[in-house]
């Protein structure tokens, strides 16, 4: 897949402190479109963005998933010859390192692979990056795919790379804390070629809307597992 082209989608909910960063850090010349998926923002997370060089648009419903569908939907309403062929989902928080983007796009390109998770888990993460709760929820989860789907995941992370054609046939659905696993469980039930890079991984920028309250750790952590046996039963 010579020649890729490759767009990024970053959720966005009132990240203006991080997300210029992140727009700072991405290596522009590796990809063609950087779009920021402004989740109902309160703060001048669209602008800041847009002044980085980012195309915004604009998603009122609040939720990660929400978030991305957004992004996903602007891609589509591209005319057919203009689709990217890969797309890649990071955090505007500045957890993730932009700059490590061409090691993670690597294996869709030069090796065939459908899917690449970014992992936090094989790769170095500064101490205090991943609280507790987030470092056992990984584990859980990735150890009922490995049970269920016999695929050898070590890490939900949120720094992504996914073949455009690959990422529509899952059909994606969740609108919330599900999404990263949804897509990795659909693509382990649909025999998707993939793999693991480590990356860097740092302490974000401001508080966490979900790992930093007990509200949100409790409900991601139902999410991803009802997602995970959710699928299980269905077709």
């Amino acid at each position: 897949m010579e020649n890729a082209v490759i767009d990024v989608l970053i959720p966005a909910f009132n990240e203006e402190k991080s997300v210029g960063l992140v727009l700072m850090d991405m290596p522009w010349k590796a990809v063609r479109e950087v779009v920021v998926c402004n989740n109902a923002s309160t703060d001048n997370t669209a602008r800041v963005a847009q002044a980085a060089g980012a195309t915004v648009v604009h998603q009122e419903r609040k939720g990660y998933g929400s978030a991305c569908l957004k992004g996903i939907e602007y891609l589509l309403q591209k005319p057919a010859s203009e689709k990217p062929d890969i797309v890649v989902f990071l955090d505007a928080d500045y957890s993730d390192y932009p700059e490590e983007l061409p090691d993670l796009v690597k294996p869709l390109i030069e090796e065939n692979y459908d899917l690449v998770i970014g992992s936090r888990t094989i790769g170095r993460r500064e101490r205090g990056a991943m609280m507790p709760q987030q470092l056992f929820g990984n584990w859980l989860a990735t150890n009922l795919i490995r049970l269920f789907y016999n695929y050898h995941f070590t890490d939900l992370g949120p720094f992504r790379a996914i073949k455009f054609d690959k990422l529509l046939a899952l059909n994606m659905q969740d609108k919330d804390f599900g999404w990263t696993v949804e897509m990795q469980v659909k693509a382990a039930k649909n025999k998707y070629r993939c793999i693991e890079v480590p990356v860097r991984y740092r302490i974000r920028v401001g508080r966490s809307k979900v790992s930093g309250t007990a509200r949100g750790t409790i409900l991601a952590g139902y999410k991803i597992l009802w997602t995970i046996f959710k699928l299980l039963y269905r077709a």
